[in-house]
Formats: C-alpha cells, sequence, structure tokens
C-alpha cells in the first residue's frame, strides 16, 4: 500500500526504519523461541540465553570490547541516567563537579539540571561557531575535584564530531571519568581508538536500523566500582540492570550493529557524496549558511539556515514532500529556537529558519536532487511575500 505521507525521507537522525535483515533475525525469538533467558531448567531459556549470549559476542567483537562491558538498556536517554545518576550516587561528597557542554543533547542537559538540585555542581562549556567545545575553557575548569565530562561523539543537531583524544588526555590528567554519548556515530564514521579514550558511552538501536527500544551502555572494565547499578531486581546482565531480557531486541541490535560496521566505510562515502550534492545545491540559494564544522562533521548531517525565511512555515510547506526536522526530535515540543545552534552562537532569526536534513541507507542522488528543487522552490516562494527580503542591503 503506498503510504499517504512524505515520500522522501530524510531524517534518519531522528531515527531510522528497521532493516528487514534485522527484522527477520528478531522473529523466531517472538514466536518458538520465546523462553526467557533467566529460565534455567528447560530448553526454552537456554536457548534465549544462547541467542542472548551469541549477540552479546557479536556485538563486542563488531566494536572491539569486552562482552563483560557492555549493559543492555531501552536506549541511550537511559544509558545517559544511568550513567551520570550513578556515577554522582556512588562518588557521594568526594567529588561533585560535572562538566558537559551547551550543545549536548537534552538527555544529558536534563539530567544536569537535575543533578544540581542534588548537590553537584556543573559547569556547562560553550562551543565554537563550528560547534567544538572550547577547548581553553575546559583546561580551565577541570581540576581534581571534577568527577566526570560528558561529551557526545557527533552532534545529533549539526554531525559536528568532538576532539575527544583532546578532551581525554586532559580528564587522565585530572583523574576524571569521561562519558560520551556515541548514539549518532555508530555505523556512520569508523570509530578508531574511541574506547580507549572513553569510561563510558552509549548507543540506541533505532539509529542504525535496529528496534527501538533498545540500546547499549558501555562501561570500561576499569571503571565498574565507581558506577551503581542502573536496576536492581533479579540479578540479570551481571546485576547492573535487573529485569527480564528483551531477547528479540538484542538478537536485532546485534544484527544492526554488525550490518552497520560492515557497511560503515561504503556507506559513509556513499552518504558523504550524498550530503555534497545536497549542500552544493542548496548552497545556490542566496543568503544561506551552513551550520557547523566542514571538516568534523557526520557524512550524513546538513544543518542549514536560510536567512529571510520562517523555519516553521518552511517545514510545514516541505511536511508534503519529504522528512525533515528543525532539530532533535527529543525536543519537538519546544517552542524555542534549537539551543545547539544558539550555543554555536546562531542568532535567534538564523536559527529559527534552519533545518536539518539527515540521509541514510535508502536516500538515493533522485532523492536528494527533487528535494534541492523543493526547498528553492519554497524558500523562493516565501521570501517573494517578505517585504525584509526587498529591502534586504545588496
Amino acid at each position: 500500500m503506498e503510504s499517504r505521507y512524505a515520500q522522501i525521507y530524510l531524517d534518519y537522525n531522528a531515527t531510522t526504519p528497521c532493516d528487514s535483515r534485522v527484522a527477520e533475525s528478531m522473529w523466531p525469538y517472538f514466536t518458538e523461541h520465546f523462553g526467557n533467558a533467566s529460565s534455567s531448567h528447560h530448553p526454552y531459556g537456554w536457548l534465549a540465553k544462547d541467542a542472548l549470549e551469541e549477540a552479546t559476542g557479536v556485538i563486542a567483537a563488531a566494536l572491539g570490547v569486552q562482552a563483560r562491558e557492555l549493559v543492555f538498556t531501552s536506549g541511550s536517554t537511559e544509558s545517559i541516567n544511568s550513567v551520570l545518576k550513578g556515577v554522582f550516587r556512588k562518588s557521594g561528597a568526594e567529588r561533585n563537579h560535572i562538566i558537559t557542554s551547551k550543545a549536548e543533547h537534552k538527555a544529558v542537559l536534563d539530567v544536569c539540571a537535575y543533578l544540581e538540585t542534588q548537590g553537584a555542581k556543573v559547569t556547562y562549556l560553550d562551543v565554537t561557531p563550528k560547534g567544538l567545545i572550547d577547548m581553553e575553557q575546559l583546561e580551565q575548569t577541570i581540576s581534581e575535584n571534577t568527577l566526570i565530562v560528558a561529551v557526545m561523539l557527533a552532534n545529533n543537531e549539526t554531525g559536528v564530531i568532538q576532539e575527544l583524544d583532546q578532551i581525554a588526555a586532559l580528564c587522565k590528567t585530572c583523574g576524571s571519568l569521561l562519558f560520551s554519548d556515541a548514539t549518532q556515530a555508530l555505523g556512520k564514521i569508523g570509530l578508531g581508538n574511541f574506547f580507549d579514550l572513553v569510561d563510558f558511552a552509549c548507543f540506541s538501536g533505532h539509529k542504525l536500523y535496529g528496534p527501538k527500544g533498545i540500546g547499549l551502555t558501555y562501561i570500561s572494565e576499569e571503571r565498574k566500582d565507581v558506577l551503581d547499578p542502573f536496576i536492581h531486581g533479579g540479578g540479570q546482565q551481571s546485576g547492573w540492570r535487573g529485569g527480564t531480557y528483551n531477547t528479540p531486541a538484542i538478537v536485532g541490535l546485534a544484527k544492526a550493529v554488525r550490518l552497520a560496521v560492515d557497511q560503515q566505510v561504503e556507506e559513509g562515502k556513499r552518504l558523504g557524496e550524498l550530503r555534497d550534492q545536497l549542500e552544493h545545491g542548496l548552497l545556490g540559494i542566496e543568503e544561506t549558511v551552513i551550520n557547523g564544522s566542514h571538516v568534523n562533521r557526520l557524512p550524513n548531517t546538513l544543518n542549514i539556515s536560510f536567512k529571510y525565511v520562517d523555519g516553521e512555515a518552511l517545514l510545514r510547506a516541505l511536511s508534503t514532500h519529504m522528512a525533515v526536522s528543525n532539530g532533535s526530535a527529543c525536543n519537538s515540543a519546544s517552542v524555542n529556537p534549537s539551543h545547539v545552534l544558539k550555543a554555536m552562537g546562531l542568532a535567534t532569526d538564523l536559527a529559527f529558519s534552519s533545518l536539518r536534513f539527515s540521509l541514510g541507507r535508502y536516500t538515493t542522488p533522485q532523492d536528494v536532487e527533487k528535494v534541492i528543487d523543493l526547498v528553492i522552490r519554497e524558500v523562493s516562494g516565501q521570501r517573494a511575500s517578505n517585504i525584509l527580503w526587498e529591502r534586504r542591503s545588496r
């Protein structure tokens, strides 16, 4: 059946469709292999446990970490809450300083705001116009009282990739922990020595063509003593997170991770070329600005502002033809401009007139050309009735 909704999907940073190969791998664990992996006295439980162990091993091998360093969660938001709150609780009054950036995902910012009510002292770092954290400010604020630094690897709105090696070096000097939200990075860029730099990290299945409701926390083997358990009850996952294993979702996550890592180099190149094609076409529109670094950026992400345009009206007009966004899906209810773009120093009117295009596995060059034509038409139409556009200085 043909969908009556947007025919071109360019909001892959919000969520991805579940790959048919992933869904196929999950199905048996909804039906004939439905057992509880904690049921140790019959074959139904044994089969489920075997599937869990195999899936965990696949993910660990794909990421280059140890299986015992992985904890399954419902997604990155749970992981962020569990790590930041768990580390703070375990530390007690010993260390109470947390550092993050003003451009972090709201899940991090909201948790930090909550921890401030519990006695934490939080420093919110500025970011440069390119979206990179202010390293000089980090050097000035990090100290031996800094418990943890939380900086995302790749920004969900701009695609900007942080220089974690420098951040990790400063953390090591002060004995501070480093937590990185790598949700947007997995499958889009090579992670290299990422797990050598961080103490904790998180990922979500639905960002890489896996199922929703499943995520992953990386906990370095050396840091297990500084973190409280996520959920008590039942002793599952070595006591880190009690509760019945979501076997189908874990199996699906393993398949999605394996596919994403195996295809990353080729797919990253393809998406980079499509992103550049889209960027080149849209930059042909007068008074258009790219938001974020042109070098340290995810290959699939383009954040762009159109001066003299009402971004909300533009988004509504485009929504009949394509799915794009004006920022994070987790902040869609806000009537304020993107906090990420504001942190980068964008004027309010430019932040309001920005769109995020995020490309993915099923994006084609033909899709990109159609999007360019549609955006050019809609921007021109809006500006034609905008008196400020007529009176702009030339």
